[in-house]
C-alpha cells in the first residue's frame, strides 16, 4: 500500500502494466457491470451542463431510456450512477463503425462541443477510487476485469507501460499534479530499490547503529 497525503493506493498501480486494447475488448467497461458509471455529486451538474451537446450523439434507444429514467439515477448500493439500457450498456455509450462502444460525452469533448471529458470513474478505470465512511481517506485500487481486460493487461506488459503512466491524465485530474509527481517519484524510488545489487541493511546492535 502506498500513502500520499490522504490517499492510499494499491502497490499494483505501480507494479502492474496496462494499456487499453479497444480492438479486443470493444469497450466492454461501458457495457458490463452491476450498475452504470458511478458519479460524484458535483458531476450531476456537469451532466446537466453538457447534456444538450451530447444528446445528438446518442442513439434512439438511449434517448428513450433517458426520458424514462432521467440523466442519472440513484442506486442503493453504488449511489449516483449513469442509467443503463436493460442493466447493460450505459445510456451515454455509442457504437462506432468497428463495433466498439465509446462514450458519447467523450466524443462531444473530442469534437470540441463540451469541456468536460466524462465521469472520472470511467476515466480512471481500471483504477477504482472510493472514500472511507468518514470521507477523510480515499482508497485507490487496481481492479481490471479478469475477462474483458485480459488483452489490456497483455498489451501493457508487451509495451512495458505501468498502470500509473497509462492513467496519468485521469490521476492528475482526480488528485492533482503534485499528487502525481509524488506517485511518480515513489515509483522511481521503488524501481531503483528493486534494481539495486546491494540492498541497504540496518547494522546489528552495537555495530554503529541504534535499533
Amino acid at each position: 500500500m502506498i500513502a500520499i497525503d490522504n490517499v492510499l493506493l494499491s502497490d499494483k498501480i505501480i507494479s502492474e502494466q496496462f494499456v487499453c486494447d479497444l480492438t479486443k475488448c470493444k469497450g466492454a467497461c461501458c457495457v458490463d457491470g452491476d450498475a452504470g458509471a458511478p458519479l460524484d455529486r458535483k458531476e450531476l451538474k456537469e451532466i446537466d451542463a453538457v447534456f444538450d451537446a451530447v444528446y445528438p450523439y446518442l442513439n434512439e434507444e438511449s434517448k428513450k431510456e433517458i426520458e424514462l429514467q432521467g440523466r442519472f439515477v440513484y442506486d442503493k448500493e453504488f449511489g449516483w450512477v449513469t442509467p443503463t439500457i436493460k442493466s447493460k450498456v450505459c445510456v451515454y455509450g455509442i457504437i462506432d463503425n468497428a463495433g466498439i462502444v465509446k462514450c458519447g460525452i467523450e466524443q462531444a469533448y473530442l469534437d470540441g462541443k463540451v469541456t468536460w471529458k466524462k465521469p472520472i470513474s470511467c476515466h480512471l478505470f481500471p483504477i477504482i477510487a472510493k472514500k472511507s465512511k468518514d470521507g477523510i481517506t480515499e482508497y485507490a485500487n487496481y481492479e481490471p476485469r479478469e475477462d474483458h481486460c485480459k488483452a489490456a493487461c497483455s498489451l501493457g506488459k508487451k509495451l512495458k507501460v505501468p498502470v500509473y503512466e497509462f492513467l496519468k491524465e485521469p490521476l492528475v485530474r482526480k488528485f492533482g499534479a503534485d499528487f502525481y509527481e509524488a506517485l511518480e517519484a515513489t515509483a522511481q524510488h521503488l524501481k531503483k530499490e528493486e534494481g539495486s545489487p546491494h540492498p541497504q541493511t540496518l547494522p546489528p546492535k552495537g555495530e554503529g547503529g541504534q535499533i
